[in-house]
């Protein structure tokens, strides 16, 4: 099952990345003669209402729905590994505040600050990062925290402290190395849940709007016609799907390692 998921989600960036090379077919143009036109060899996964291709929408939307997944999850992992070591590192007061901030984030439910975030500000791909990315630090944060004070216990850095070694360089050096494991399997959860966060706020209308596309808004376009055109919201809706699945599977699995090396 790993080796699978990882053949679907390289399948799927692959798609992403280089599909348009392949298939030219612009997925922004209007063609009144192609409404709703079902999957056929003309159009390999049909048209939308305004005729437009729906295979090369899932290629340029795939670019956005990857960029923001991976950028987000990238962000949220940076923020909870620098915040979760440097709780563990510093200690005392700063530990203190570290636990109320992210007690007071998982106070609300994620999804209600991301509906709250997104409409003070007009959404585009780096400001969803961005407040896809403040949202979904908190439980990395806890996790590095926890796995930092275990460390920190250990006499070679106990000994570090004492030679009075920079604390950056103790966190870049040490911590990072042995935190790895745990930053990988955060970060590809990270992925799918931020994939799943911007395809829901799109589907609400909060999310990327047109010109621009992902996964999420093509999915919402459907919504409409879903009774004549199944296709329309089928396809994005399988993208999302294979890509959060795969990510699951590839977490899990390295989940699983990471707990035998710790046992063993």
């Amino acid at each position: 099952m790993f080796l699978l998921s990882v053949a679907l989600l390289g399948g799927v960036i692959l798609f992403s990345l280089f599909g348009s090379y392949f298939y030219s077919v612009d997925p922004a143009f209007f063609d009144k003669d192609s409404i709703l036109l079902s999957p056929s060899s003309l159009h390999w996964f049909g048209t939308d209402r305004l005729g437009r291709d729906i295979f090369a929408r899932l290629i340029e939307g795939g670019k956005v729905s990857l960029l923001i997944g991976f950028g987000s999850a990238l962000l949220a992992t940076l923020i909870g590994l620098l915040y979760g070591i440097s709780a563990a590192l510093l200690r005392g007061g700063y530990d203190k505040i570290f636990i109320v901030i992210v007690d007071l984030f998982l106070t609300f439910p994620t999804l209600f600050l991301l509906l709250t975030l997104v409409s003070y500000v007009n959404a585009s791909v780096w400001v969803l990062i961005f407040i896809i990315s403040v949202t979904g630090w908190m439980g990395t944060a806890r996790l590095i925290r926890s796995e930092s004070f275990a460390i920190a216990s250990k006499p070679f850095i106990q000994i570090l402290h004492i030679a009075h070694m920079n604390p950056f360089k103790i966190m870049m050096k040490y911590y990072a190395p042995l935190l790895a494991p745990i930053v990988l399997v955060s970060f590809t959860f990270g992925v799918g849940g931020a994939i799943l966060a911007e395809s829901g706020l799109s589907f609400l209308g909060l999310g990327i709007t047109a010109p621009q596309m992902s996964w999420g808004s093509i999915l919402s376009g459907g919504k409409e016609v879903i009774d004549i055109a199944w296709w329309v919201s089928f396809f994005p809706g399988l993208m999302i799907f294979i890509v959060t699945f795969s990510l699951m599977n590839i977490s899990n699995t390295l989940q699983a390692r990471l707990n035998q090396k710790k046992t063993t």
